[in-house]
C-alpha cells in the first residue's frame, strides 16, 4: 500500500501546473495557448515575462525534490525513489488537472536529479548551457542535456535503479519535446 501511495503523491506533486496558474493569474490566459504549449519557464517566459519564468522553473524544479524527499521518508528503497521520479515527471508532463496537457519536464527533472545525482546533474547543466549558447535554441538544449544524464547518472553513481530512473525521465521530456522536433525540422522553432 505504501508503495502505490508513493506514486500517486509523487504524481499528484508533479501535476500541480505551477507555470498555467501563474500565466493565468498574471496575464488571464492560458499558457497552452501560447509558443510551444508548454506549462514550463521558457514559455511561461514569452507569455508573461522572466520574472514569471523563473518563478515557474524554481516552483517546477522544486516538485522534482519534492517527491523524492517523500518517497524517501516513506520508503528506503532505491526503486521506490525510481518509481518517485518517474511518476513525478509523468504528473508534471501529464497533468491530470489540465487534460493530461502539461510542460517538458525538464526543470521538474532537475529537482529529481538535484537530489538523485547533482553531479550528473551538473555535467548535464553545463552541456544544456554551451548547446543553448551555440544554437539559441532551449529546445537543442534541453533534450541532449536530457538524452546524455543516463550516461553521467551512470558514471556518478553505478546504480541501476537510478539510470533506470534517469532513462525513462530522458525518454519522457524527449517525447515531450516531439512538436519541438517538428518545429526544428520545419526552421520555425523559436530562438532565445
Amino acid at each position: 500500500m505504501t508503495q502505490i501511495l508513493v506514486v500517486i503523491v509523487a504524481y499528484l506533486i508533479g501535476s500541480i501546473p505551477f507555470g498555467y496558474l501563474i500565466v493565468r493569474g498574471k496575464v488571464g490566459a492560458d499558457i497552452r495557448e501560447t509558443g510551444s504549449g508548454g506549462t514550463g519557464a521558457t514559455n511561461v517566459s514569452r507569455r508573461a515575462g522572466k520574472v514569471a519564468g523563473v518563478v515557474t522553473l524554481v516552483l517546477d524544479a522544486l516538485k522534482g525534490g519534492a517527491a523524492l524527499l517523500v518517497a524517501a521518508k516513506w520508503t528506503d528503497s532505491d526503486w521506490m525513489i525510481t518509481a518517485a521520479a518517474i511518476a513525478v515527471l509523468v504528473g508534471h508532463i501529464f497533468p491530470v488537472w489540465l487534460g493530461f496537457r502539461g510542460g517538458k519536464g525538464v526543470a521538474t527533472g532537475a529537482g529529481v536529479f538535484l537530489l538523485l545525482a547533482p553531479f550528473a546533474l551538473l555535467c548535464a547543466g553545463v552541456l544544456f548551457l554551451a548547446i543553448v549558447f551555440l544554437t539559441r535554441y532551449v529546445s537543442v538544449g534541453s533534450m541532449i542535456a536530457a538524452a546524455t544524464i543516463p550516461l553521467f547518472v551512470w558514471l556518478e553513481m553505478h546504480s541501476w535503479p537510478f539510470l533506470i530512473a534517469a532513462a525513462v525521465c530522458a525518454l519522457l521530456i524527449v517525447f515531450a519535446h516531439r512538436g519541438n522536433i517538428g518545429r526544428l525540422v520545419q526552421g520555425t522553432e523559436s530562438r532565445i
